[in-house]
């Protein structure tokens, strides 16, 4: 019985983690580690991005909301047991775009884990700012982590060309 359950736990344990495994690819967090808690900018300008399909785009746009991804999911809970969640947003524009002045629907965000108000913070309800106003250049990516017993919804509402 007691080997049946080491058994148990080591195929468990192995689930685990190639679920998380997974998840990391899928998400794209691979070069994202937060360490000790700390949240972490991490920029990638030689990152390839593949299958990128041109967005409709107006005659002399230079990008659109559409070229900023907002990926999200859980990770480890904080000690007290509240849930986390690893935030990442990139800049996917194909035609050599910088985008600044990104702002989030985030609805009345908040997060019992202290966030670097320069890399993301709430301005008011369903509005949110990414990276301080400043740019994000192509194949560039942000990420931080919040905690929370839910997660936030999240979606570009609007950004700015430079």
């Amino acid at each position: 019985m007691r080997r049946e359950l080491k058994l148990a736990v080591a195929l468990a344990s192995l689930l685990l983690l190639l679920f998380l495994a997974a998840f990391v690819v899928v998400s794209g967090v691979e070069n994202s580690i937060i360490f000790q808690g700390k949240t972490n900018i991490i920029k990638h300008p030689h990152r390839k991005l593949l299958a990128i399909v041109e967005p409709n785009r107006i005659f002399g746009e230079k990008c659109t909301k559409s070229d900023i991804v907002v990926n999200q999911g859980p990770t480890a809970p904080l000690p007290s047991g509240i849930p986390t969640y690893t935030v990442e947003i990139l800049n996917v524009c194909a035609t050599s775009c910088n985008i600044a002045a990104i702002h989030l629907k985030c609805g009345w965000f908040s997060s019992a884990k202290l966030i670097n108000p320069k890399v993301f913070r709430r301005l008011g309800f369903n509005d949110c700012l990414v990276n301080d106003g400043k740019s994000l250049g192509v194949g560039e990516s942000l990420s931080f982590q919040y905690a929370n017993t839910f997660s936030y919804p999240m979606s570009v509402s609007s950004v700015a060309c430079v």
